[in-house]
């Protein structure tokens, strides 16, 4: 089942490729041309998926997307005070080539624009018999799951362009703020620029910055997290150069845009979004790129006030029906198919914010679905922020699923999902137990109708008077009296003395105790063809559990007063019906017996 979160970019990649604004860098090595059409997006989660639409293979240049990387290395080998010596943390509001020195100190204003990066550039050094380069590439590699190199003919054409940044070198290094000679921090910056990525490597960049430094699908950690504070705040506030105020304002991304096309940005905690397409504004940020952070944000809900929180997988639980059974008391053949049917269904618990990152693993789950399955709960029960990107999306999957003919069940008493994604009638439940009876219940209509529960049930054809002779149970249920109760109707209390057996004709009886802190606990549901009543013979012959009606619910009482006359008067047929009801009841433990042994095996 394709995913809503794929078809999402996918509509917007179709809709933003219609831009035809900007034009490329047009500094290139001789014989390599840009495509002007190239366009990728890719969305890669802090638990390492990737989502991928477009030109997300090919090959561009780094450039200036690699200035946040290098400031990391040079933060991780001299500490914060000794590069804040060298450059400084404040927004210059400049282009990213403005000098933006300080009058006394010639310091610049920050690591994102170019002078910034020249200083970063001088302070790393070659060490360990590799060079200032290999330590570099080394060092953007350990943000991908590949090798990344540096491309010679990029930095040559580079090179031969780069009268201002040669200029930049020599006016800072007259400061004193190069830790090495103005020509060696300007190779050492124009071969990082030079750094050949694709777009899907720049969103799992981006997502390990998101992820606290740490590579989400290798486990490497690239960045230590004081690195990561200081690089992140420093690209919201200037990553975007002059045009930064509005982004934060709008987008609300850490973010960071390089003129080969690339544009990355950061949803701490969450993700990772990268877009790469070589036409450029008068900003030097890709045209695409930018509008598609900015309708991503929008949609998604992505701003950084919105999606505080860290992100995590909104999932804390999935298992099938057949693991966590409902309460309701089935026959032995039914138990058995339910058993093996038990996999069509399954419960996904949920639990914390519905944002982004939460909303992301749950649709990804959804998503993946085996063909087989027919039937899934959504237990929202624990969940407590819920953003409109998650109403869309799951209105849009439980669409899908109408369409193969599968069903999405909400267990969602504060309605927190079921209405805003139009659920329809029948389909939202208070307690898990009732969901999974109705999943139950469907895959028995489905595929044993012989054994689904019947709405109707005679007394004489009760289970638990199925070993009597026919004229033995016709003579018990003569002697019973019918009595009938509305949907929530109390029919028995705890501590109400034992006043009969209780034989269900149609209709469901729900059972209830109180735990400890005297909070109310669903025990089991019994259905058309069951009996209640008999359990508070156990102690002091006073009933423990409070069984009430759900639904409309007919019932015939064999009434204590009746039993005791009957024991008079027929002590044959009163023998009968007391084996009769204590075999049922053996029977029920011992199927009780085998699932809570099945649960348990699950669970360990």
């Amino acid at each position: 089942m394709d995913s809503p979160i794929e078809e999402y970019l996918h509509r917007v990649h179709a809709e933003i490729s219609e831009l035809r604004d900007g034009q490329p860098y047009s500094v290139a090595p001789k014989g390599r041309s840009v495509d002007p059409e190239d366009f990728g997006i890719c969305l890669a989660t802090v638990d390492g998926y990737v989502y991928e639409v477009g030109t997300t293979s090919k090959e561009f240049s780094m450039q200036s997307l690699s200035k946040p990387f290098s400031y990391g290395l040079a933060l991780t080998e001299h500490g914060l005070e000794a590069v804040d010596a060298k450059v400084d943390v404040e927004p210059s509001g400049d282009s990213f080539t403005e000098i933006s020195l300080a009058p006394k100190t010639g310091r610049p204003a920050n690591a994102m624009i170019n002078a910034g990066a020249l200083a970063v550039a001088s302070l790393i050094k070659g060490s360990g018999g590799k060079t200032a380069l290999n330590r570099i590439v080394d060092f953007y590699s350990g943000f991908t799951d590949r090798q990344l190199t540096s491309s010679k003919g990029v930095y040559n054409a580079e090179r031969r362009n780069s009268d201002h940044n040669h200029a930049l070198a020599f006016l800072m290094s007259s400061f004193g703020l190069l830790e090495s000679l103005p020509t060696t921090a300007l190779e050492t910056y124009l071969r990082q620029c030079a750094v050949q990525i694709t777009c899907r490597d720049l969103s799992l960049m981006a997502a390990t910055l998101a992820n606290s430094g740490t590579n989400p699908v290798t486990g490497h950690e690239a960045l230590g997290v004081e690195a990561v504070e200081r690089v992140l705040s420093v690209m919201m506030t200037s990553g975007m150069y002059d045009n930064a105020g509005d982004w934060v304002a709008s987008v609300g991304m850490p973010a960071k845009s390089g003129v080969g096309g690339g544009t990355l940005a950061v949803l701490p905690g969450q993700a990772g979004l990268a877009v790469f397409s070589p036409p450029l504004d008068a900003h030097g940020t890709s045209v695409r790129g930018e509008a598609a952070c900015r309708r991503m944000s929008a949609d998604m809900e992505m701003h950084f006030v919105r999606s505080a929180r860290a992100g995590r997988s909104a999932i804390r639980a999935i298992h099938s029906i057949a693991q966590v059974p409902s309460a309701v008391r089935r026959t032995d053949e039914a138990a058995a198919v339910l058993r093996d049917l038990g996999d069509r269904g399954i419960v996904i618990e949920l639990t914390g914010d519905l944002l982004f990152a939460g909303t992301e693993s749950m649709i990804r789950e959804l998503s993946t679905l085996n063909d087989d399955v027919e039937f899934v709960v959504l237990d929202a029960r624990r969940v407590d922020e819920v953003s409109r990107m998650s109403h869309t999306m799951l209105a849009n999957l439980e669409q899908q699923l109408r369409h193969t003919h599968r069903q999405l069940l909400f267990v969602d008493p504060e309605d927190r999902l079921a209405t805003a994604v139009s659920a329809t009638e029948g389909s939202t439940f208070v307690t898990r137990s009732t969901a999974i009876a109705h999943c139950e219940d469907q895959l028995l209509q489905r595929h044993s109708p012989e054994l689904s529960t019947p709405s109707r049930v005679a007394v004489s054809e009760a289970p638990a008077l199925s070993s009597l002779p026919a004229g033995d149970a016709e003579e018990l249920e003569r002697l019973m009296e019918s009595r009938n109760y509305q949907d929530g109707e109390v029919v028995r209390r705890v501590g109400q003395r034992f006043d009969g057996v209780y034989f269900i004709v149609s209709g469901r009886i729900t059972t209830t105790a109180r735990d400890a802190e005297g909070n109310r606990v669903g025990l089991g549901t019994l259905s058309a063809g069951m009996t209640f009543g008999e359990l508070a013979l156990g102690r002091e012959q006073r009933q423990e559990l409070t069984q009430r009606a759900q639904g409309s619910v007919e019932v015939k009482v064999l009434s204590a007063a009746t039993i005791d006359h009957l024991e008079k008067e027929d002590p044959r047929l009163a023998g009968e019906m007391w084996r009769a009801l204590t075999r049922e009841a053996f029977t029920r433990v011992d199927q009780y017996m085998r699932e809570v042994t099945s649960l348990i095996r699950d669970y360990y």
